[in-house]
C-alpha cells in the first residue's frame, strides 16, 4: 500500500498506520476473518457498563456451542467444518471436536450440542466415533436435562440400517433428558440437498440461543489482486493422466491399475493417509442400457435443481446408476405394483432387501421388474452421482506434484449381463498424456503416521488396501524415520496379483521395509488370508504392539476388517494372557491412543 493513502478513521494517524500495516497483503478470506474478530470485540460489553434506568434487561451470555463430528469418509467433517465457519462468521462462539478427541467427561456440562455423524456399513459408528458412541449409550452417560441438541446423520440408503448411528444417538440424548432444538435429518450419499436446510437451521437456532447476533462489517480489500483458485470438492482440479498401467498379470481375476496424475500448478498438497476424490462418469454402455430398457430418448432435455441437460448427459455425469438405493427401489416398487418388491420394504423382507441392494445395479431392477418411467421422473428419482474416494498411494516427498492411485476395475458378469463400476471403469479407461480427471484432496487426519519417526508400524493391507502403505513406506524412507516397518499383504495369486512386488522387494533390500508377510489365498488347497499370517506371527506382533508400535488396517470393511480384529483379539489372548473381554478393551485403548487406526470401506 502506498504511504500516501490516508484512511478516514477515528483511530488517529499512528493507529491508522498500524492498521494499514496489519492488513497489508492479506487475501479476502483473511480480511473477512479479521472483520468478524473485530466485530466480536466490539460486541463485548464494557466492564464499566451498567444498565440504564428503565432499559430492558440484557440476555445473559450463552454457553459456547459444541460441535462433535464422526466420519469415515470425510463427509461429516466437511459439513461440521462448514457449520463451524458459519457460526464463527456470525459471531457465535463454537468449539469443534472429532468424536474420538471429545472429552466425554464434559458432556454433563454441555448446554448446546450439535452432532454430525455418519453410519459405517450396516449400522456401525465410524472408527473415530466408537468411544463417543459407546459412552453415550452406556450406563455411565450422565443425565442431560440442561442440554439442547440436534443431530445431522449421514449414511448410505443401500444399507437397511440407513443412518442408524445418528438415529440411535438422537433417541439416546432425548432418553437422557436432553431437549431437541429441532428434528434430526438423515442424509444419503448425496448429502447436500438434505444437509443444507439442517445447517441453516442450526445456524439460526444458535444465533437465537446466544442472543442478538453480531452484524459483521463489510470489508473492501485494500489491494485488489488476483487470488489463486482453491480446488476442492466443489471446485475440483482437472488433473492430467500421466500413467495408467495394469499391475496384475495374465490370468488374474482382477484388473488392478496403477494410475498417476499430475497436480502441477494446482497448489494441492497431501499427506500419507489422505484420499483423492475423483469425480467419475458412468460407463457409456450402462447409460445406453438404461435408455434402451426404458425406451427413452437420450436427447430429451430435462431440468433438475436449476440445470437443464440432455437425459443421456444426466445419466452419464449427473446421476447414480451403478448403485441401487432403497428410495429408488421403493419408487420403482410403487410404479411396477410388484408384490415381491413391496415385500422387500417390510421388516420381514430386510435380509432380502440387503442382498438386493448389495448385488443389484439400477439396470438390474429395471430389467427384472419392468415399469414405465418418463425422462423427467427418472432424473428426479435417481440420487446424484457423488465423488469416489481413493486412498493415495504415494508420498509427495518422493513424487512431487503427482498423486498415485491403486484402482481395481469393477467389471463382472451378473444376471446374464456385463456390469461395470463408475469411477474404476472411468479411471482405468483414461489415456495417459491425453485425458484429464477432475480431482480434489480429501484430508484424513484419523489415518496418520506417528509423529515420532522412531515408532515402529505394522500395516495390514490386502488387495488395493495396500495403497496407503506404499505412501507410508515412501514417506518414512524420504523423511529418514528410524522406526521399523512391517507389511502384511494378501491377494488371490502370487504370480499374477502381487501388487507392487518389485517395489516391496527393493524396499526390503534397502532397509525401508523391515518385514513383509504375504498371503495368497488361492495358491493352495486351503485358503490363507492376512488374518492367518497375523496369527502365525502372533508372538512377534504382540511384542511389536507392546513395544509401542502403531497398527494400521486398510481395505474391505464387511469381512476383512472384522476378521483381522478377531485375529488381534486372539493374539492378545494367546500371547498376552488376556481374557476375550480384556483383549477387546485393550484394542479399544489402542484406538483411543491412535495406535490402532483403520481406513475401511
Amino acid at each position: 500500500m502506498s504511504s500516501s493513502v490516508k484512511l478516514a478513521t477515528p483511530l488517529g494517524d499512528e493507529k491508522a498506520v498500524l492498521l494499514q500495516r496489519l492488513v497489508e497483503g492479506l487475501d479476502p478470506s483473511s480480511l473477512t476473518w479479521l472483520s468478524g474478530y473485530f466485530a466480536g470485540l466490539a460486541a463485548r460489553p464494557s466492564p464499566a457498563a451498567a444498565p440504564q434506568p428503565g432499559a430492558a434487561p440484557q440476555a445473559s451470555p450463552q454457553e459456547t456451542v459444541t460441535l462433535v463430528y464422526g466420519t469415515q469418509t470425510g463427509n461429516s467433517r466437511l459439513l461440521a467444518e462448514r457449520l463451524k465457519q458459519r457460526l464463527e462468521a456470525a459471531g457465535v462462539s463454537v468449539r469443534a471436536f472429532r468424536a474420538g478427541e471429545y472429552p466425554v467427561r464434559e458432556l454433563k456440562n454441555e448446554r448446546l450440542l450439535y452432532v454430525v455423524i455418519s453410519t459405517q456399513g450396516d449400522g456401525d459408528p465410524p472408527d473415530d466415533a466408537r468411544g463417543f458412541f459407546d459412552f453415550v449409550m452406556s450406563k455411565r452417560a450422565p443425565a442431560l436435562e440442561k442440554l439442547r441438541f440436534a443431530v445431522l446423520s449421514l449414511g448410505d440408503s443401500s444399507y437397511p440400517k440407513f443412518c442408524e448411528v445418528g438415529r440411535v444417538l438422537d433417541e439416546r440424548f432425548a432418553q437422557l433428558g436432553a431437549g431437541r432444538l429441532f428434528a434430526r435429518v438423515d442424509c444419503d450419499l448425496d448429502f447436500e440437498p438434505a444437509a443444507a436446510p439442517w445447517l441453516e437451521q442450526a445456524l439460526e437456532r444458535a444465533r437465537a440461543e446466544v442472543g442478538t447476533p453480531v452484524t459483521l462489517a463489510t470489508v473492501t480489500p485494500l489491494h485488489q489482486g488476483s487470488v489463486p483458485p482453491t480446488f476442492s470438492r466443489d471446485n475440483p482440479y482437472p488433473a492430467q493422466v500421466l500413467a495408467n498401467q495394469r499391475i496384475t498379470g495374465r490370468g488374474a481375476l482382477k484388473d488392478v491399475r496403477h494410475v498417476e496424475l499430475s497436480l502441477e500448478g494446482s497448489g494441492l498438497s497431501y499427506e500419507p493417509g489422505d484420499a483423492l476424490g475423483v469425480v467419475p462418469r458412468n460407463p457409456p454402455e450402462l447409460v445406453d442400457a438404461v435408455l434402451s430398457t426404458l425406451k427413452l430418448d437420450g436427447a430429451t432435455e430435462v431440468a433438475r435443481e436449476g440445470r437443464t441437460l440432455p437425459l443421456a448427459r444426466w445419466l452419464s455425469e449427473g446421476l447414480e446408476i451403478t448403485k441401487l438405493s432403497r428410495p429408488f427401489l421403493a419408487n420403482h416398487a410403487t410404479r411396477s405394483g410388484n408384490a415381491e418388491l413391496q415385500r422387500l420394504l417390510t421388516p420381514e423382507g430386510a435380509e432380502s432387501l440387503r442382498a438386493m441392494l448389495a448385488n443389484h445395479q439400477v439396470i438390474d431392477l429395471l430389467r427384472t421388474h419392468p415399469a414405465a418411467w418418463s425422462a423427467e421422473e427418472l432424473v428426479a428419482a435417481l440420487r446424484r452421482l457423488t465423488p469416489r474416494l481413493y486412498s493415495i498411494a504415494s508420498s509427495q516427498k518422493r513424487v512431487g506434484d503427482e498423486v498415485h492411485l491403486t484402482v481395481a476395475r469393477v467389471d463382472y458378469e451378473a444376471f446374464g449381463f456385463r456390469h461395470f463400476g463408475a469411477a474404476s471403469s472411468y479411471l482405468s479407461s483414461r489415456v495417459a498424456e491425453q485425458d484429464l480427471v477432475d480431482v480434489f484432496i480429501e484430508s484424513n487426519d484419523r489415518f496418520r503416521l506417528p509423529r515420532d519417526g522412531s515408532r515402529d508400524i505394522l500395516m495390514i493391507g490386502p488387495g488395493t488396501g495396500v495403497a496407503p502403505f506404499r505412501a507410508f513406506v515412501q514417506e518414512r524412507a524420504e523423511s529418514g524415520a528410524s522406526g521399523r516397518n512391517w507389511l502384511f499383504f494378501g491377494e488371490q495369486h502370487f504370480r499374477s496379483q502381487f501388487l507392487y512386488q518389485v517395489e516391496w522387494q527393493e524396499a526390503v533390500k534397502k532397509g525401508h521395509l523391515h518385514r513383509l508377510d504375504v498371503a495368497f489365498s488361492r495358491d493352495q488347497g486351503r485358503k490363507i488370508y492376512v488374518q492367518h499370517r497375523l496369527r502365525e506371527q502372533g508372538r512377534e506382533v504382540h511384542a511389536w504392539l507392546e513395544g509401542g508400535a502403531s497398527l494400521y488396517v486398510c481395505g474391505e470393511a464387511q469381512r476383512m476388517a472384522p476378521d483381522v480384529h478377531e485375529a488381534l483379539i486372539d493374539i492378545y489372548m494367546t500371547h498376552g494372557g488376556k481374557s476375550r473381554d480384556d483383549a477387546r478393551a485393550h484394542l479399544d485403548s489402542l484406538r483411543e491412543q491412535q495406535r490402532y487406526l483403520r481406513d475401511v470401506y
